[in-house]
């Protein structure tokens, strides 16, 4: 099963000040503010929805096909995914702009003041699915995920129009999408993603009810954080699937988008959608156990384990013959 993955591809630059933004502000002052911070350390990670996702499907062994617009500065983040099983030659490289990029400086009362350049994301919406296709001999998915808004219309109408079954996955773009928006990526999807608040977010701006929005989409599946997820259909009993034991919780960036790369992963091995939210869930636990949102390490023999013990031993099993 070929899956294209698109989305935003970025990077993250973490900056952290040991003292206190409060303490350099003059209140009288905040109209004309010029300040420079000396920061103690900076972290670069690799990030974007769709990166995010793609890397996590490429650690199950599913040979995603990531689709999304950087600038001439992803050699280094292209090799990397190259390594872990990512397909990138269908990722448009932009000739005048950089990749996206979020800076952000931390205080010490972990107070934020933080930049998003979107740079060549805005390019995505020069990408045809159908150059793709051709070029990997078809695509039997396409999940359109956070990007340049003009491309998730793009290719939400070329789904349609080239018969192709779609995931609408907007996440971080709902709150600047007005209700029409909205509705028209969710049309005719097979799959929609979301977390619990946007799931309310969603049904608020488009004015439809939870039946109406299922009647348009062949599968909601929505996560609802430690209590696991929940997958609907019309007609078909509610699938609800809890999150394996955690051995630590580091930090829970980038959790929504392992869930999907595990879930996507199990659609391609054909298992059942139950098994496939378990897949998702128990790669989510490996994320949220980890600094950053590509660091994680996948040990098979240790993903089994904890899958077995979350899941039960068939369960584990079925998974094990895909998982190599």
């Amino acid at each position: 099963m070929r899956i294209a993955v698109t989305g935003s591809i970025a990077t993250d630059h973490l900056m952290s000040f040991p003292g206190r933004f409060a303490d350099q502000l003059v209140a009288d002052q905040l109209h004309t503010v010029s300040l420079s911070f000396l920061v103690d350390n900076l972290e670069v990670r690799r990030g974007g929805v769709g990166a995010n996702i793609a890397f996590g499907m490429g650690q199950l062994g599913t040979q995603p096909i990531l689709v999304g617009a950087v600038g001439a500065d992803f050699d280094e983040y292209r090799a990397w995914l190259d390594r872990h099983g990512v397909d990138t030659a269908s990722v448009h490289v932009s000739e005048t702009l950089h990749t996206a990029r979020f800076v952000c400086t931390t205080d010490a009362d972990h107070n934020q003041i933080g930049s998003f350049y979107a740079g060549a994301m805005s390019e995505a919406r020069q990408i045809e699915l159908k150059t793709v296709a051709d070029r990997v001999g078809g695509l039997d998915l396409v999940t359109i995920g956070a990007d340049d808004p003009e491309a998730m219309l793009r290719h939400t109408e070329e789904c349609r129009t080239r018969g192709i079954p779609f995931a609408a996955d907007f996440s971080q773009q709902i709150a600047r999408m007005d209700g029409e928006e909205i509705r028209i990526l969710l049309e005719g999807a097979t799959y929609l993603f979301s977390n619990e608040y946007e799931k309310g977010l969603i049904e608020s701006k488009t004015g439809l009810s939870d039946a109406e929005i299922l009647s348009k989409v062949g599968c909601r599946v929505t996560t609802l954080g430690a209590r696991g997820v929940r997958i609907e259909r019309q007609g078909e009993a509610v699938i609800e699937v809890g999150v394996p034991e955690e051995e630590r919780r580091a930090e829970p960036t980038g959790v929504g988008d392992a869930f999907r790369a595990g879930f996507l992963s199990g659609l391609a091995w054909g298992v059942s959608l139950e098994r496939a939210a378990q897949i998702g869930c128990m790669l989510a636990t490996l994320v949220i156990e980890t600094v950053g949102t590509q660091e994680y390490t996948l040990r098979r023999g240790h993903f089994l384990e904890r899958f077995a013990k979350a899941y039960g031993d068939d369960a584990a099993a079925e998974v094990r013959a895909h998982l190599s």
